[in-house]
């Protein structure tokens, strides 16, 4: 019994014979000049960004891109509220402190991480990650 070939999952079939080869070398010229290849856009690099960014950013610190929408941010998620006007809606820095280093003790059923409890960061790093948050 003779098998048929499936195309790979996602892959165009093209109904002109050649098409397709003419394709990939068009691709591959591309490639080899590396001009055909459009690369996703980059973030503007700043001369002063705030250590408190890549901390809000990095997915094994921070990580407030996990449940939060920050300016500037890739792929935000929205489980918790998003972070925007920080400055304005804590004007206490210790009361958003507190709330990143353990909010369960003001809301017991929060699924935000208690931070600072857990040894996630450190006191210094919540308050670079605020200082971050109050330029948002």
């Amino acid at each position: 019994m003779r098998s048929e070939r499936k195309p790979v999952h996602g892959a165009a079939r093209t109904a002109v014979p050649g098409v397709g080869i003419l394709l990939g070398a068009a691709l591959f010229a591309g490639i080899a000049t590396g001009s055909a290849i459009a690369q996703p856009a980059q973030p503007a690099a700043t001369s002063a960004a705030l250590p408190g960014q890549a901390l809000a950013f990095d997915r094994s610190q921070g990580n407030c891109l996990t449940c939060h929408d920050i300016k500037g941010g890739d792929a935000p998620g929205n489980v918790g509220p998003p972070l925007a006007d920080m400055k304005s809606r804590y004007p206490d820095r210790k009361e958003l402190a507190a709330i990143i280093f353990d909010e369960t003790k003001r809301n017991p059923l929060t699924v935000m991480p208690p931070f600072g409890r857990n040894l996630i960061l450190t006191k210094q790093d919540i308050e670079s990650v605020i200082d971050f948050l109050y330029t948002r």
